[in-house]
């Protein structure tokens, strides 16, 4: 089996599939471009994920040779070598047109072609539709609104939940995750988490740290955390920390972004996933996004709802405020961070909105969807 992943968040989902697959699918081998987590099931990973994790179509623009040399060469060695199934996570702007060419090329053979979380086309680009359903046999959907959407277009679809609701406890143990990142249970706590994507942290990180900062003046109690996914992204953070000449009580982790999430008193985070997370985790956020003003151009044109965040985007209404390009100033920032530390009733209403979301989103995911991949391979 075939599998690409493209960034850590797609790392996570794919190993919690790849644990049950190997139960239900004797002998198997998985391999192809993924991360940490899928490595440590078993996957052989061809390139590295770090490869592809790149956001924004400016930024894609600078890598784009070397992405589309890698999905040159992975599509030989996928058409030389075929796999039973494919299984692309995430990653649509890769993985649709890989999907796309091996599923024409197998035509009339029994190899299908599965994409595992389903493009966001309910938010935007929804002509996208159409180049999924040439790309792919099935799709596994992690919304319980994305199945019949799907379905309408003519596309087998499956919602699964979403495995990150099956990963998080419905409540979380602050006390313990402040232990194992070694912080004092009896100050705020405040993560920032600037992204995981290099793109991502030369945009975000210089807002996040100067809001930490001018919460720290109203408050020097409070404490700052930061997870960062790989050694690049914590090189490159530092730099931006350092280039600010500003002193805080801030302590940068390996990893461990649960941990980080669990131990937090309030959340800054940069729009994606780490969004939903925050959500399972019952923490009151801010959202923030920025990118190249072109790409914000160009995704502003194609958007079809008011919300960016996933939590917001569940709700249908903005639980959680948001802001994107020039209004992330550091001023904005640290005022919302400071209502979200401090408004009590606010605190309860968002923990009880988010266990709600959990609840709807646990499903038992990778069983899941395992079980609709073996299916395809028995059919």
């Amino acid at each position: 089996m075939a599998m690409v992943a493209g960034e850590a968040s797609g790392d996570l989902l794919a190993s919690l599939l790849l644990k049950p697959l190997g139960q239900q699918v004797s002998g198997l081998d998985a391999y192809g471009i993924g991360g940490p987590r899928m490595i440590a099931e078993g996957f052989r990973a061809d390139w590295p994920i770090d490869k592809l994790a790149v956001r924004g179509y400016v930024e894609v623009l600078r890598h784009y040779f070397e992405i589309a040399g890698i999905r040159r060469q992975l599509r030989r060695d996928l058409l030389g070598h075929p796999p039973a199934v494919f299984v692309g996570i995430d990653a649509p702007d890769f993985n649709l047109d890989l999907e796309v060419q091996l599923r024409e090329a197998w035509r009339g053979q029994k190899r299908p072609v599965v994409h595992f979380i389903g493009p966001s086309i309910w938010a935007w680009r929804g002509k996208r539709i159409e180049k999924i359903a040439r790309a792919v046999d099935h799709i596994l959907v992690v919304f319980p609104f994305e199945e019949e959407i799907y379905r309408k277009a003519g596309i087998a679809a499956t919602y699964v939940g979403h495995p990150l609701a099956d990963v998080i406890p419905m409540k979380p143990d602050r006390a313990a995750a402040r232990r194992t990142l070694g912080l004092p249970d009896h100050e705020r706590v405040v993560a920032l988490m600037p992204g995981s994507r290099l793109s991502e942290i030369g945009y975000m990180a210089e807002s996040f740290i100067d809001a930490a900062a001018l919460l720290h003046r109203r408050d020097p109690q409070l404490r700052f955390v930061v997870p960062m996914s790989s050694a690049p992204a914590r090189a490159a953070f530092e730099a931006i920390r350092s280039s600010r000449q500003t002193e805080l009580p801030l302590q940068i982790v390996d990893g461990q972004s649960h941990a980080v999430l669990a131990a937090a008193d309030a959340v800054l985070v940069a729009s994606g996933t780490a969004t939903l997370e925050t959500a399972l985790f019952k923490r009151p956020m801010v959202i923030a996004y920025k990118v190249n003003a072109l790409t914000a151009v160009l995704m502003r044109r194609m958007g079809y709802i008011p919300w960016v965040g996933l939590p917001n985007i569940l709700a249908r209404e903005f639980v959680v405020p948001e802001f994107l390009q020039e209004a992330a100033t550091p001023q904005a920032l640290a005022d919302a961070i400071t209502f979200q530390l401090d408004d009590e009733p606010n605190r309860r209403r968002l923990e009880e909105r988010f266990g709600a979301m959990h609840e709807t989103l646990r499903r038992n995911t990778g069983e899941r969807a395992a079980t609709v991949i073996a299916g395809l391979l028995d059919a």
